[in-house]
């Protein structure tokens, strides 16, 4: 039998506690008796924001450089893509290799196993995990109410009898509005408002009728950001590898599809192993095994690439990278109460507390 002192048991809880980690998610868990649970591989979350951009061509948009003298305007529709932001997170999912079953009897003392509900990935024993919230799922900001031009246009505009007559009334329109803004400005208008309240709203008020009118020549755009997430889970070295393709014109598109250019990850093993002296010394079960299992993930770097140019490199952690071992069984004999939490993306003992037991 392996013997574990006082003095060893401190030294575990201030190793672990010097331990820096990476934050944990949202957890869902449940106490579960006597019942297997499973250890996690680590898998790397990209969170893409994608804007979608959607312009349809205005009523008039063949009189804009004629009468705005505007020649890039919109004369067909046209939708375009882009990426906003790109985030990396981490995340725990069962390895099926790593099933194991906590010895709950008289011999140990272990009084509960909390697991992942959804994935029965350990979290903690004998303690509830700590619980950080899961971030809120992207949403959009609410979208003003679309603008009639025809709602903005006078009896004269409307009763135009051809597009081109119209074109020129509304141009003259805009011009006069303009006008009549900067004289607000300059303070040289025939009514000044009162207050800065009041000419807030004026202000407002010939900025929504331009806008308005303007749509008639320009065409209307719609702004769409839609949230993606891509999980890869690696299990060796790789050196760019396609992640995904994204399309200026159709957005995210599959990895084999040649219409977007590609976006590459690369994994390199930098060789070094999380530590816990918690682990036995053996490395191996003991003659009263406790069925206490934990990950000493390993360290690599996940890059990311679009094209040949570098966007972002991470170091973490990552438990298929490292090695599984038995925890000192003496930290669950009769003698000692331990409290274990564990990281649920990489496997490792994050907090470890002991407690004497009285005989």
């Amino acid at each position: 039998m392996i013997r574990i002192s006082i003095k060893r048991i401190k030294r575990i809880v201030l190793h672990i506690g010097l331990l820096t980690f990476l934050p944990l998610s949202a957890l869902a868990q449940q106490t579960v008796e006597g019942t297997s649970y499973y250890l996690p591989r680590t898998a790397i979350k990209y969170t893409l924001l994608i804007e979608r951009v959607s312009t349809q061509p205005g009523e008039l948009c063949m009189y804009a450089d004629r009468f705005l003298k505007k020649s890039d305007v919109a004369t067909k529709p046209v939708t375009s893509y882009r990426i906003l932001t790109i985030k990396i997170s981490t995340e725990g999912v069962a390895d099926t290799t790593k099933l194991f079953t906590p010895a709950i009897d008289a011999k140990h003392s272990i009084s509960s196993i909390k697991v992942d509900d959804e994935s029965g990935i350990l979290l903690a024993v004998n303690a509830d995990p700590i619980r950080i919230e899961k971030p809120l799922p992207f949403v959009a900001a609410e979208k003003p109410l679309p603008l009639n031009p025809r709602d903005y246009m006078s009896q004269e505009i409307l009763a135009a009898g051809s597009s081109a007559k119209m074109a020129e009334l509304i141009a003259q329109e805009i011009y006069d509005i303009r006008e009549s803004k900067s004289q607000l400005n300059k303070g040289q208008a025939d009514f000044m408002p009162k207050d800065g309240e009041q000419m807030r709203i004026m202000l407002n008020n010939l900025n929504t009728q331009e806008a308005a009118l303007l749509q008639m020549f320009e065409g209307v755009t719609d702004r769409d950001t839609t949230e993606t997430v891509i999980t890869f889970i690696p299990d060796k070295s790789v050196s760019k590898q396609v992640l995904f393709r994204f399309s200026k014109y159709f957005g995210l598109v599959e990895a084999d599809d040649l219409s977007g250019e590609p976006y590459y990850i690369s994994i390199d093993d930098l060789h070094k192993q999380a530590q816990n002296t918690a682990i036995a010394e053996t490395g191996k079960k003991g003659k009263d095994d406790a069925g206490i299992y934990a990950n000493l993930p390993g360290k690599i770097r996940a890059t990311l690439y679009h094209n040949e140019k570098m966007m972002m490199e991470s170091e973490l952690y990552a438990a298929q990278f490292g090695v599984t071992a038995p925890l000192d069984n003496e930290l669950f004999g009769k003698k000692l109460q331990t409290s274990l939490i564990y990281h649920p993306a990489t496997g490792h003992v994050e907090t470890i507390q002991t407690e004497i037991l009285k005989k």
